[in-house]
C-alpha cells in the first residue's frame, strides 16, 4: 500500500493499469507523459526482461501531484502486459498496489479477452495477498470511437460492474485519459487520508 516517509515528508502511492493486450494501457501512460507539465511528471520508462523464454515488459511513470497534509505526494503509474501468463513481473508490480485501472477494449471481438484479463488481474491480486473485493478499481472503456463499439451498458453487464467508477475513452486522442487518472488518484488519496486519521485516532485512544 502507500508508502509514507515521515522523516522526509514523502508519500508515494501506486496505481497499476491492467487489461487485455492492445486495449490501450500504455497509450494512457504515453498521453499523460506527453501532455502533463514537465515539472509534474517524470520520464516514461518501459522495462523489458526475459522470463521463461518470453519477453515481459511494463511501463512506469511517476507523477508529482502536490502536497497532501504537508507530504510531497507522488503517484507511480504502471501498466502491465495483457497477453502473458502470470509471472514474477506481475507479482512485483502488483505488490503494494493502491488501485487498479482496468482498461477494457470496446471492440466486440475482444469480449472474452476482457473477461480473461479481469480474471487474471483478480488472480494476480490474490497471489500477492490482496483481496480483489477490497481493491479500489476504476474501469475505462477504451476505443469508444469504433463504429461497432460494444454499448457501455453491455460491457458493464459482461464485466459485472455495478457501483465502480466507469469512464468512456478514446485514449489515442486523450479522451477520458485524465478523467480516469483523476478519479483513481482521488480515491487513492482519500483512502490514505482515511487510514491516516484512523491511525492518529488509534494512537490518541491508546495514550488516553
Amino acid at each position: 500500500m502507500a508508502f509514507i516517509n515521515e522523516k522526509t515528508h514523502d508519500l508515494n502511492a501506486k496505481i497499476v493499469y491492467v487489461g487485455p493486450a492492445g486495449s490501450g494501457k500504455s497509450t494512457n501512460l504515453r498521453w499523460i507523459a506527453e501532455k502533463t507539465d514537465k515539472d509534474r511528471v517524470g520520464d516514461l520508462i518501459t522495462m523489458n526482461r526475459q522470463e521463461a523464454g518470453r519477453t515481459a515488459y511494463f511501463d512506469f511513470l511517476p507523477i508529482f501531484v502536490g502536497k497532501l497534509r504537508g507530504f510531497k505526494t507522488r503517484v507511480h503509474l504502471y501498466s502491465l502486459p495483457g497477453n502473458a501468463p502470470f509471472n514474477s513481473t506481475r507479482r512485483l508490480i502488483l505488490r503494494g498496489v493502491d488501485a487498479l485501472v482496468f482498461v477494457a477494449d470496446s471492440d466486440p471481438r475482444r469480449l472474452q479477452d476482457n473477461l480473461d484479463a479481469l480474471k487474471q488481474a483478480r488472480d494476480g491480486l490474490t497471489s500477492v495477498g490482496l483481496d480483489p473485493a477490497k481493491m479500489t478499481m476504476i474501469f475505462q472503456y477504451n476505443k469508444r470511437d469504433l463504429a461497432d463499439a460494444v454499448p457501455e451498458a453491455d460491457l458493464s453487464e459482461l464485466l459485472g460492474i455495478r457501483s465502480q467508477s466507469v469512464f468512456p475513452a478514446v485514449a489515442s486522442q486523450g479522451e477520458g485519459v485524465y478523467d480516469t487518472l483523476r478519479r483513481a488518484s482521488r480515491l487513492v488519496l482519500d483512502n490514505i487520508l482515511e487510514d491516516s486519521r484512523g491511525r492518529t485516532n488509534g494512537r490518541a485512544q491508546a495514550g488516553a
